[in-house]
């Protein structure tokens, strides 16, 4: 078990301001911040980052909404925080998501939900690696 993960504000919650919410709302779950960059991703980058799903029918909008906008990338720690962090963040249907979760509060609909999670340790690994170099993560 990793007490690292990875998480985006994505595109809607950023241009919606909710940048302060989100990232209070992380940390008062006890969350630590060990990176994190404001950034906007191009269609490239935003397609090699969910090449996960290019056969899927959703992936070039996916692609397209990722890229549309600026975005908070961030590595966060807590113990079980893959876990963790899935529950904060609520379903990826804001309308199924628990109340007071990050998608319930902040998110549009399915495609825009407001934040990414790593929905498994390696992937919090990869995710985070994709988006930042070693030395851009700190530990206190």
């Amino acid at each position: 078990m990793s007490n690292r993960t990875f998480t985006m504000i994505k595109p809607d919650a950023v241009k919606a301001g909710h940048i302060g919410k989100i990232l209070e709302q992380i940390t008062g779950a006890g969350f630590k911040i060990v990176a994190m960059k404001m950034t906007q991703l191009s269609g490239a980058t935003a397609g090699a980052f969910y090449a996960v799903h290019k056969a899927r029918p959703f992936y070039q909008e996916l692609v397209d909404f990722m890229s549309s906008g600026p975005i908070v990338a961030a590595i966060l720690e807590k113990e079980n925080a893959v876990e963790d962090f899935r529950k904060l963040i609520g379903a990826t249907n804001p309308a199924e998501a628990a109340p007071g979760t990050i998608r319930a509060l902040y998110a549009k609909n399915v495609g825009e939900n407001a934040v990414h999670g790593s929905d498994s340790d390696e992937n919090a690994t990869i995710e985070g690696n994709f988006h930042f170099a070693g030395c851009d993560v700190f530990t206190y």
